[in-house]
């Protein structure tokens, strides 16, 4: 993997600012940012993009004051775990004095579904939302409940600055993939915990307290348990653990008498073996395939540049660099060096002989200054047509949509026929019939997303 110059961490915090940007803008502070100026670039390069956004955070950042604001959501969702995780060990607890009660006896497989039952339930349950992709499976009500009651406190608050930080927080990383996992992690850190606790417990108490071990069935055959036990003592053999032969089996049938030392210590070391090699083992392995796809998935995470937010900015902080050169230059003119010229930071420059069609425009549409339509594609002939002088040409192609509209398959289909004849760059561009009228979010969000489909780059995308 290659070397990064940002964590997650920094990604989420970019998250947090465009939440709040997007619902209160008023509320911040641009002085600090107010003469940035675009990063010139002969292409677009994340990485670049990236450091211009981690160094426009950190100005509004720090102009704003917003670090512990920012920071807010973790250390509740934090506080809320560790909750959670006293909870778990107040059950584990609970259950091992319930499993055990006042008596002198302690019937061992009642003791193994109490401790063991129900977190084998919940691994199944686990594996299959995992495979699935159902995250109501792989995450347990515990876990869920501590990533929604923070989110929930935070939104009874009035739409405050750290509400919306909140919402990103929750949004970045509870949800999606890395959600997934950090919630998975939380449901295994639960059950470790819960299965601690009870054998904790259970040790105190065997060190406090002489108990005979006994076992019993009345539906099952006479030979189940016994067999059972065999089955279960083969990995604890493995790994030198004590497992009852047959005899001391037999001795601890209820109603078979008194039991001696070796037995109740066989027993013992059994029932310890059991929750350590049926119930810790497993939750610890799954916690760290929890913690190794978690930091995978925060790694692989990479920000949604096609919301109207990053397109914006990414079109203001990255400048486009063009090459001057003088073309067939006089055989007695010096040579001369290229000279690199960086556009002004609004400045809009189509590439020259571009063909440039509207899809489905009403006479109203207003075009940017100097761009003629060639033709408007509303119909199968229009589109046949435009589609042979595409396939004829080798140059660009600006296509002109109606920004105030949805677009729908036949739009959509439309642009992206249109899109694979072309050789060159594409550009799209978001017309309006009226300036003093804006576009909806939504309907701005439809027209990027088409365009991601049809892979044209958001620093193409003009309105």
């Amino acid at each position: 993997m290659a070397l990064k110059n940002h964590d997650f961490n920094d990604l989420v915090r970019l998250e947090q600012l465009r939440h709040i940007e997007t619902g209160q803008p008023q509320a911040l502070s641009y002085a600090g940012i107010a003469s940035m100026e675009a990063y010139p670039a002969s292409g677009f390069s994340y990485a670049a993009f990236l450091e211009r956004l981690l160094d426009r955070a950190h100005h509004l950042v720090h102009d704003n004051h917003l670090d512990e604001v920012l920071q807010q959501p973790e250390k509740l969702f934090i506080r809320a775990s560790r909750i959670i995780l006293l909870l778990a060990a107040v059950l584990g607890g609970l259950a091992a004095v319930n499993a055990a009660s006042e008596s002198s006896t302690l019937n061992i497989y009642w003791l193994l579904v109490v401790l063991l039952g129900f977190n084998f339930l919940s691994m199944l349950l686990w594996c299959a939302g995992i495979l699935l992709s159902v995250q109501g499976l792989s995450s347990g009500i515990a876990a869920q409940l501590a990533c929604w009651l923070p989110f929930q406190l935070k939104k009874r608050e009035s739409d405050s600055t750290g509400t919306f930080a909140a919402r990103a927080w929750w949004e970045t990383c509870l949800s999606g993939r890395v959600g997934r996992w950090r919630i998975s992690m939380l449901t295994h850190q639960f059950w470790l915990v819960y299965l601690l606790a009870g054998m904790g417990v259970l040790i105190l108490l065997m060190l406090a307290k002489q108990y005979d071990f006994v076992w019993g069935t009345t539906l099952l055959p006479e030979n189940s348990l016994p067999e059972l036990t065999r089955l279960l003592g083969v990995p604890m053999q493995h790994i030198g653990l004590a497992v009852p032969d047959g005899q001391q089996i037999a001795a601890s049938r209820i109603g078979a008498g008194v039991q001696d030392s070796v037995i109740r210590s066989a027993w013992a070391e059994f029932l310890v073996g059991a929750l350590i090699v049926y119930g810790l083992l497993p939750r610890l392995i799954l916690m760290l395939l929890a913690f190794f796809m978690l930091k995978l998935s925060e790694y692989r995470y990479k920000l949604d540049l096609y919301l109207p937010y990053y397109v914006t900015l990414r079109q203001s902080l990255i400048a486009k660099e063009f090459v001057t050169s003088v073309i067939d230059r006089d055989p007695g003119m010096a040579k001369e060096s290229l000279e690199p010229i960086t556009r002004a930071k609004h400045s809009r420059r189509f590439p020259e002989n571009a063909l440039v069609i509207g899809v489905e425009l009403d006479s109203h549409a207003i075009w940017p200054e100097g761009l003629v339509c060639q033709e408007n594609v509303a119909d199968q002939k229009t589109f046949a047509r435009v589609s042979e002088m595409l396939k004829k040409s080798k140059g660009a192609l600006v296509i002109g949509v109606a920004a105030h509209r949805l677009p729908d398959r036949g739009v959509q289909r439309m642009v992206r026929e249109l899109a694979t004849l072309v050789s060159g760059q594409i550009w799209l561009i978001l017309l309006q019939s009226s300036p003093a009228i804006p576009v909806a979010e939504s309907r701005r969000q439809a027209w990027y997303r088409l365009a991601q489909t049809c892979a044209i780059p958001a620093e193409h995308i003009l309105s």
